[in-house]
């Protein structure tokens, strides 16, 4: 469906006028900040009913690209924006996490309250251009840019060593895409544009595929993370502030994820087949010894961040086993950890707020005196464990069906870490929730506030709906994931029948 305005456009930069609207608000006082908060939290939720719009016009029968824009920007390079299959989740993943963020930051932040409003806003038109980009240039340009806002978020508005924890997320990302900026310049040089659906369709040499496939893999490993560049999660975690980790787990590390399905698969695709053993081999490492690492933590921040490389572990997985089920479940599970992640870093955001602790053995016996709390918390660590029913247990299902189908060993190694996130995930919950209130502190502590039952309920409600019902987000990616498929395999097909007509 055509609209006679560029709704795209629309979606993704308008948080950058709410943003506008802030940065005119006269003075410092309370009534400033107060004003700035509603302006952000509207301006999200504006954001949120549009592109709920263009997934209600969304036709997920087909692969193609739709609500396409393409306009002139910078010569060769033009402003082309549209969504597909694998893109359209992600944008209304962004869009729907936003406005949460928003409001479990209404009574934490008190200091520069509008410059941290503008820094969330200026992120979300960045994260939803990555997902709306069909431009390398400019993908790369909202991809660097993303960077900036939670650099600020995490060394402004972070926790002791905020100054350390923001530089080596900075630096890490940076120093990966920076191999991925030579690339692209290596990929117009060779085929003359920058416009991807163009190059999804080029057939690139064989010797540059390998090197190419490697300087996308620096950026997009660091950004999952992929073991071993992940050490700069359990840092960026701890020091965030709340809303600043569920960003950061819910739609920063997915850019990785969706890299990889973009890019490395459909445009290199005899390197992906190639060097998919690394792939699977780097993901069962992540996945057994950060799982491992988990159950050795004290801070729950740190423990989270943890387990989520060990779930991007079996993204990454499923993702090149390039199987129906592998890259669905991939898909599937980026969504799921993307709502279940954020839940339980907004968790650990509400006891923090009350305790401003977030060691384990501060806490225990919780159930006594926060029951809304207790319940909330549960669905989500049974979501992280990837119990039926819940949304956590449909994607790692289908990555580990993919990966059967491949190759068993990695199928049943990958599965040691479904058992190990039991240990830590459950080990967590009973330290914290069940056992004697008796620690300094917790005898008056407060259950949820309406403000935090309004962030909560629809997580829950997700979590539990995509786990009995999660047709609607694989209905919308399988059309695009059957074209990736088929060109990828009609790609190795051209590529052994051309090797054999060189044989003597």
């Amino acid at each position: 469906m055509s609209y006679s305005w560029p709704i795209l456009s629309t979606v993704t930069f308008l948080p950058l006028l709410g943003a506008l609207l802030i940065l005119l608000l006269r003075g410092n006082d309370e009534s400033a900040f107060r004003n700035a908060r509603y302006i952000a939290l509207w301006t999200t939720l504006l954001t949120f009913a549009l592109s709920l719009i263009i997934w209600r016009d969304f036709d997920p029968t087909t692969a193609q690209f739709q609500f396409v824009e393409l306009r002139p920007w910078l010569g060769p390079i033009s402003f082309h924006m549209g969504v597909d299959g694998i893109s359209m989740p992600f944008v209304l993943l962004t869009t729907f996490l936003m406005p949460l963020c928003i409001l479990a930051s209404w009574t934490a932040i008190e200091t520069r309250v509008k410059e941290y409003m503008i820094a969330f806003l200026v992120l979300e038109t960045l994260m939803i251009g990555v997902f709306t980009s069909l431009d390398l240039v400019l993908f790369y340009l909202f991809f660097e840019g993303g960077l900036i806002p939670m650099f600020l978020i995490i060394g402004i508005w972070g926790g002791a060593r905020r100054v350390y924890a923001s530089f080596k997320f900075f630096l890490y990302t940076l120093a990966g895409s920076l191999l991925m900026l030579l690339a692209i310049m290596a990929i117009y040089w060779q085929a003359g544009t920058t416009d991807i659906p163009t190059l999804l369709t080029y057939d690139f040499p064989a010797h540059m595929q390998t090197w190419l496939w490697f300087a996308f893999l620096a950026s997009f490993a660091v950004k999952l993370p992929m073991w071993p560049v992940h050490t700069w999660l359990p840092d960026a975690h701890v020091e965030a502030p709340t809303a600043g980790s569920v960003i950061l787990a819910g739609i920063l590390l997915k850019m990785g994820g969706y890299g990889f399905l973009r890019f490395s698969i459909p445009m290199f695709p005899l390197a992906s087949a190639e060097f998919a053993p690394l792939i699977f081999a780097l993901s069962v490492v992540a996945i057994i010894y950060t799982s491992l690492v988990a159950l050795a933590q004290e801070d729950m921040k740190k423990l989270i961040a943890y387990s989520s490389v060990a779930h991007m572990g079996f993204v990454t997985i499923g993702v090149f086993t390039l199987t129906m089920q592998g890259l669905q479940g991939g898909i599937f599970q980026m969504l799921s950890h993307g709502i279940v992640s954020a839940a339980l870093f907004l968790c650990v955001g509400v006891i923090y707020d009350r305790m401003h602790t977030r060691e384990i053995a501060a806490f225990g016996g919780l159930v006594a005196r926060m029951p809304l709390y207790a319940f909330c918390f549960m669905v989500f660590t049974l979501a992280n464990v990837g119990l039926p029913g819940t949304s956590g247990f449909v994607g790692e299902f289908l990555a580990l069906t993919g990966a059967f189908r491949v190759n068993t060993w990695v199928a049943f190694l990958a599965t040691t870490g479904i058992i190990l996130s039991a240990a830590y995930a459950l080990w967590l919950y009973r330290r914290v929730i069940f056992g004697v209130l008796e620690k300094p502190g917790l005898r008056l502590i407060k259950d949820l506030t309406w403000r935090e039952a309004v962030v909560m309920t629809p997580l829950v409600l997700l979590t539990i709906l995509f786990g009995f019902y999660p047709a609607p987000l694989l209905d919308a990616s399988s059309a695009s994931v059957e074209a990736l498929i088929r060109n990828y395999e009609a790609s190795l097909a051209a590529a052994e029948q051309a090797r054999f007509a060189l044989l003597p």
